[in-house]
């Protein structure tokens, strides 16, 4: 199998290929790093999802021991919303990933289609998704990459239920891809709109990284739009580190005023001003959804406002070519 085959934008070329145990059937997925395909376990006569890394990252020698370690960790977790890893593993040169195959679609799908979802939906979705982190975070492991994309939706039980989430790539985190060069000073994986201010920085991270991150897209589910929107990405970096999100309720009007002091603390831009676990965010968001008429601040957030966004320094200004006085707004 040659290694541009994975990334040469011709799937067809895999399709009917074996890898390791899975033969290939159709291509369900692909970006910067991975392709991910539905396949079928030989071994076990069932439908994956197979995820393909990109050659760069199986010739990185410490990358392959800690994506194999972390990957393990993943599998070790026994959580109903969190997709299930079945196998990591390197051959021929190619690692891959087979995981439970989830028919269904993702939350970044959903938004596209429907727009801004109601409330409850976004909190029920939320509730699930904050699960699953808090599991993850009990096992050492953050996942740092927490957007519309990793959360899969699939057909719920009733109509109390109406959606089953998962959250994937659990195995593949910046701290591995760090590595490889993928994560330079300035590159990031993926999409900017999620990450948080530490993560930009460099400095240590922990499950409250994973806070701002589900708060950023439950943002967007409730507002139809990621917290920050800026032209260039040097200039969205500098508003997750810097400026204050618009408050909800100002983008979407109807939407509680009391769920406004909840994001502010869950988008602080310090640690250790936002939420201790991602439950207790949503158990916030809950709260100010029933907060009365005219009530601007939830008990849960009352006790512990949002540190304001700090200064930025002098000699970054010029750089970004943005004032140091610059304030949030989209």
């Amino acid at each position: 199998m040659s290694e541009t085959s994975l990334f040469s934008g011709r799937p067809s070329e895999l399709i009917g290929r074996q890898v390791a145990s899975y033969r290939i059937e159709s291509e369900i997925g692909r970006g910067g790093m991975a392709v991910v395909y539905r396949a079928h376990d030989l071994r076990l006569d069932r439908t994956v999802a197979l995820k393909l890394l990109a050659p760069e990252l199986a010739r990185n020698d410490t990358f392959r021991k800690r994506f194999t370690h972390e990957s393990q960790v993943a599998a070790a977790i026994d959580h109903p919303h969190i997709v299930p890893v079945f196998e990591a593993g390197e051959t021929d040169g190619v690692l891959y990933i087979a995981m439970r195959y989830v028919s269904g679609s993702d939350l970044r799908h959903l938004i596209d289609v429907r727009g801004p979802l109601a409330p409850p939906d976004a909190v029920r979705i939320a509730g699930q998704v904050a699960s699953a982190l808090d599991a993850a975070h009990e096992h050492g492991l953050v996942h740092r990459d927490v957007k519309p994309g990793n959360i899969l939706v699939a057909e719920g039980t009733d109509s109390d239920h109406p959606e089953y989430v998962y959250l994937t790539d659990f195995g593949l985190t910046k701290k591995s891809l760090s590595l490889t060069g993928f994560t330079s000073v300035g590159q990031f994986v993926g999409t900017l709109d999620y990450v948080a201010p530490e993560q930009i920085s460099g400095r240590p991270v922990d499950g409250r990284c994973d806070v701002y991150g589900l708060s950023c897209v439950v943002y967007e589910t409730l507002t139809g739009r990621p917290p920050f929107q800026r032209e260039d990405d040097m200039a969205l970096l500098w508003a997750h580190q810097y400026d204050d999100p618009p408050p909800p309720s100002a983008v979407r009007p109807g939407l509680p005023p009391a769920l406004d002091a909840v994001f502010a603390r869950a988008l602080a831009k310090s640690p250790d001003a936002r939420h201790d676990t991602c439950l207790s965010f949503v158990a916030a968001l809950r709260t100010a959804m029933t907060a009365p008429a005219g009530r601007t601040v939830s008990e849960a957030d009352r006790s512990q406002p949002a540190e304001p966004a700090p200064r930025p320094p002098r000699w970054a200004a010029p750089v970004l070519g943005v004032r140091p006085d610059h304030a949030g707004g989209a």
